[in-house]
C-alpha cells in the first residue's frame, strides 16, 4: 500500500523498566528503546514470543502503563505528556481491544450499557441518540439489535469479541491497537472476525496496530511488519520482504515455525538453542547470542543497530546482512540437518 506521508501514530525510544522486588537496584527491562510509525488506513503487526514485550509496548502506547522513558505522538500530538485528565479527550483517537473480552467487558453491564460508556463519556449525544448510535454500531460488527439487552455472560466468545470492537469503535478512532483478538477464538470464527476488521479499516480508513504470536494471521492482515525479541527490534519491514527474505535468526526461527505443505513458500528453517536469556540480566550485545548457530565472538561485545536491508526493511543481524556468501548452519549449532542455508531465499 502507499503510505500516507504524515504517520498518525509514531513513537520514539518508548522504554519500561519494572523495579525486581526485593533485589535494590536491579529491574527487569520488558521494552527497550521501542520505534515505530503508523499511517492511516495501514496495519502494523507487533510479533514475537511470550515475553517480548509486544502487550508490555502497547499499554505503555495508550498509557495504561506509563511508559519509563520515550515519546508517543498521536495525531501530531504529544500524547505521552498529556495529564491524566487531558487522557479523556485524546482516548477517542484511540482504542484497544484485548485478547479476552471476557476480562475487559463488565459481566454486570448489558451490551447496551457497554456501548452507551464511550459514547456517554466522550460525546455530547443525548440519550436517545446513543440508543440509535448503539445499534448502529451492532450492525457495523454484524450482531443482532436483541444483544442490546444481553450480558457478555449470555454471548459467544466471537459475539464478545464483537461487542468489544464495536465498543472501541464508538468514539470514531483514528487508531485501534489489537492484543491478540483472536488468540482465544476457535478457527472458523478467528477468520469471521479478521473479515471483520479488514472490511471496517476499508471503510473508516482506521490504523491498526495489531499485536499476535499468529503469523498467518499477521502474513494476510498486515501491510508491516516488526519483529521483536527480549523488548528490542531485531527486524521491520514490509510483510511481504520480511517473509520471504528474513534478515535476523530470530525472524527465521519463528517464520519457521508456520506448517506449511509449499515447500517453495517455506524459509529455510532454523532452530533456536539454549534458554532465554533472563530480562533481569540481559547480554550486553546481541540478546539472541547465546541461542544463535550464528553467533561470532563480536555479537557479544555490543547490540547491533537496526540496518537498511532493502526498500523499508530494516535488520539488526550484521552476520546474514553482511555475508557475501550463504552461510550454513550446521546440525551441531542447532539448525535442521539438510536444511537450506541461513541466507536471503533468492526467490520470494
Amino acid at each position: 500500500m502507499t503510505l500516507a506521508t504524515q504517520p498518525i501514530l509514531e513513537v520514539r525510544g518508548l522504554s519500561k523498566e519494572f523495579p525486581v522486588r526485593g533485589a535494590r537496584g536491579k529491574v527487569l527491562t520488558a521494552v527497550s528503546q521501542l520505534d515505530l510509525s503508523v499511517h492511516p488506513g495501514e496495519t502494523l503487526a507487533i510479533v514475537g514470543e511470550s515475553g517480548s514485550g509486544k502487550s508490555t509496548a502497547a499499554r505503555c502506547i495508550t498509557r495504561l502503563i506509563e511508559p519509563t522513558a520515550g515519546t508517543v505522538s498521536l495525531c501530531d500530538q504529544l500524547f505521552s505528556q498529556r495529564s491524566r485528565r487531558g487522557l479523556r479527550d485524546a482516548y477517542s483517537d484511540i482504542q484497544m481491544v484485548f485478547q479476552d473480552p471476557r476480562a475487559s467487558l463488565n459481566p454486570r453491564m448489558t451490551v447496551q450499557a457497554i456501548l452507551d460508556e464511550p459514547l456517554r463519556l466522550h460525546t455530547d449525544l443525548p440519550r436517545a441518540a446513543r440508543v440509535d448510535a448503539s445499534k448502529g454500531l451492532l450492525n457495523d460488527v454484524g450482531l443482532p439489535m436483541e444483544m442490546l439487552g444481553r450480558r457478555p455472560g449470555q454471548l459467544s466468545g466471537g459475539q464478545r469479541q464483537r461487542v468489544s470492537i464495536a465498543r472501541a469503535l464508538a468514539v470514531d478512532p483514528k487508531v485501534i491497537i489489537f492484543d491478540e483478538p483472536t488468540a482465544s477464538l476457535d478457527v472458523s470464527v478467528r477468520g469471521q472476525i479478521l473479515e471483520l476488521l479488514v472490511r471496517l479499516q476499508r471503510e473508516r480508513s482506521l490504523a491498526y496496530l495489531f499485536i499476535s504470536h499468529d503469523l498467518e494471521v499477521v502474513r494476510h492482515v498486515a501491510d508491516r511488519v516488526l519483529v521483536m525479541y527480549l523488548g528490542t527490534v531485531v527486524e521491520t519491514g514490509p510483510t511481504a520482504a520480511v517473509f520471504a527474505a528474513p534478515q535476523h535468526p530470530y525472524t527465521r526461527a519463528l517464520l519457521s515455525s508456520i506448517l506449511t505443505l509449499d515447500t517453495a513458500q517455506a524459509p529455510s528453517r532454523l532452530r533456536l538453542t539454549g534458554e532465554i536469556p533472563s530480562p533481569i540480566d540481559l547480554p550486553r550485545g546481541c540478546r539472541l547470542t547465546s541461542r544463535c548457530p550464528l553467533a561470532r565472538p563480536e555479537c557479544a561485545a555490543a547490540q547491533p543497530p537496526l540496518e537498511l536491508v532493502g526498500p523499508e526493511h530494516m535488520s539488526a543481524c550484521p552476520v546474514v546482512a553482511h555475508s557475501p556468501q550463504p552461510t550454513a548452519a550446521t546440525p551441531d549449532a542447532g539448525a535442521v540437518p539438510h536444511d537450506p542455508p541461513l541466507s536471503p531465499d533468492p526467490q520470494p
